[in-house]
């Protein structure tokens, strides 16, 4: 009988967080362009630019950037909640996009949402290893690699949103610009 109780109470907490998700994905989806425009949270571009072409596009010496000044070239755990965040509003502005441009919107908006999933993924693991950094000693050796990740995929969600609204919406792309 407890099992069943069990498998009941967790089948009732999916249900509930998927509820809970679905609920505030429709408050977020009813903010206008311009509220999405103003949510975003400042970031130096131009460090996650060197960050992320130091991964994306190999060179001679390509251990060229340490560890430690990655973290600081990416805000370190400030930077990465907020690339974290800009995220999901990057999201949300290529989809509305898709209004203007449908074929186009709908392709890049799914790389969008592909990239933000790699972000989060990598964020999450920095996270998880500074957790556990004192005892899996290993973990801190993959931080440079999460690190370069989340840059990356920052990076392409960030040039792909603008390539996205040059062709869609040339009248709000210097907004958009300013405010990424």
């Amino acid at each position: 009988m407890l099992p069943f109780l069990l498998l009941g109470a967790l089948v009732c907490c999916l249900i509930y967080a998927a509820l809970k998700s679905q609920l505030s994905s429709l408050r977020i989806d009813r903010r206008s362009w311009s509220d999405l425009v103003a949510s975003l949270e400042p970031i130096e571009f131009d460090n996650v630019t060197s960050v992320a072409r130091d991964f994306l596009e190999p060179h001679e010496g390509q251990i060229s950037l340490e560890p430690p000044d990655m973290w600081l070239m990416l805000g370190g755990k400030e930077g990465l909640r907020r690339m974290k965040a800009n995220a999901q509003l990057m999201l949300l502005l290529a989809a509305h996009a898709q209004r203007w441009n449908f074929d186009e919107g709908v392709i890049v908006t799914e790389r969008i949402r592909r990239d933000a999933l790699r972000l989060r993924q990598a964020v999450r693991r920095v996270e998880v290893a500074l957790m556990f950094h004192s005892v899996l000693h290993r973990s801190v050796t993959l931080i440079p690699f999460y690190l370069h990740e989340a840059a990356s995929a920052y990076y392409l969600m960030h040039q792909r949103l603008l390539a996205l609204y040059q062709t869609s919406h040339a009248g709000l792309y210097p907004r958009l610009a300013e405010a990424l």
